[in-house]
């Protein structure tokens, strides 16, 4: 995998949902897209197929969708 194919999401808030991210970050054209792919088991959270779309990625999670991998980091202390 290139640095290319790795993307940095700084989070905003404590949490957000796993869907939200793929959208956020282009990887899926709409919400329901991100929904579809999460459904289909396209998505890994953390080495593990995650099929919840809402679920609540932190600081720390990794997220693996095909040729990606996105590292989520908390909002850096001003």
């Amino acid at each position: 995998m290139s640095d290319e194919d790795k993307i940095i999401a700084e989070l905003e808030t404590e949490f957000v949902e796993l869907y939200k991210i793929l959208k956020f970050e282009g990887l899926a054209e709409s919400g329901g897209n991100a929904k579809q792919a999460i459904s289909e088991g396209l998505v890994s959270v953390n080495g593990e197929v995650e099929t919840r779309k809402r679920k609540k990625i932190r600081a720390g999670d990794q997220i693996d969708f095909i040729d990606h991998h996105i590292e989520v980091i908390g909002k850096a202390d001003e």
